[in-house]
């Protein structure tokens, strides 16, 4: 079955159209029509993402069913738990948002993955979300110790619904504690769902679960709809979210044990 080819000004076909699991690439809904935020905004609104290796056109996707982490339900476990509250209590050790988007995304890129050849955050692709990240769709959170830039992730958030892209981790544990961060802001700004797209064994050991792509282009309609977060910015207070105690913050703690490499 042949695929829709667009232009820089075709819309979208319908979702329902996209390639089944009788295909040898499922979720597949179209190629072409570039990267231009207009195009990115309205297919994420849909619940669509581009998704394409080197030398290949933009790919459109919606799978079924769709990975998603709602924020309630993640697991935090106690060995997570614990390395954030060392992490917190730790000077030199810092969580930052938006501090360097660009810089996020090509670590992302550029970080060897078990079973991946390459990537596919290519650097049209990179480009285009570093200008996004401009208007304020495009995010990153950020594991930082001794200055050094040592794990996180991007992502997309239209209104109250927040769209995972990508995370990377040259410490132990630093995209957990990245992801942990984002959770407990989505917390505390009545977001409730972090769209995961691919499903995989790691993302399931930490709350998400697959979603019909009907009921999940749903919950994103509604979401998108809503007024955004007044403010992305990290604040200790945050973590209040995510029941861990009472983590000392890194700035009043006495210092202790850093996270192994």
């Amino acid at each position: 079955m042949a695929i829709p080819w667009l232009l820089a000004d075709s819309p979208l076909p319908p979702t329902s159209t996209a390639l089944d699991d009788r295909s040898e690439a499922p979720g597949l809904l179209a190629a072409g029509g570039g990267l231009s935020i207009a195009r990115l905004r309205d297919a994420y609104a849909h619940g669509v993402f581009p998704w394409y290796s080197p030398g290949q056109p933009v790919l459109w996707w919606s799978p079924d069913p769709r990975m998603l982490l709602r924020t309630a339900d993640f697991r935090l476990s106690r060995s997570l738990r614990k390395t954030l509250r060392r992490f917190l209590r730790t000077p030199g050790c810092e969580v930052r948002f938006d501090h360097d988007v660009a810089r996020v995304m090509a670590h992302c890129a550029d970080t060897p993955r078990d079973g991946q050849d390459g990537t596919w955050i290519v650097p049209e692709m990179q480009a285009a979300y570093t200008a996004w990240a401009r208007t304020g769709d495009v995010h990153s959170v950020e594991t930082w110790i001794d200055g050094e830039l040592v794990g996180g992730l991007y992502g997309v958030n239209l209104g109250r619904m927040m769209f995972g892209e990508s995370m990377f981790s040259h410490r132990t544990d630093a995209s957990k504690i990245a992801l942990a961060a984002l959770v407990a802001f989505c917390r505390v700004h009545d977001m409730p769902a972090i769209d995961c797209q691919q499903a995989t064994g790691h993302l399931a050991t930490l709350g998400a679960s697959p979603v019909p792509r009907a009921a999940f282009e749903r919950e994103v309609h509604a979401l998108v709809s809503r007024a955004p977060a007044p403010v992305w910015a990290y604040d200790f207070r945050l973590w209040d979210a995510l029941d861990l105690g009472s983590p000392v913050p890194a700035s009043t703690a006495a210092p202790s044990a850093d996270l192994s490499p």
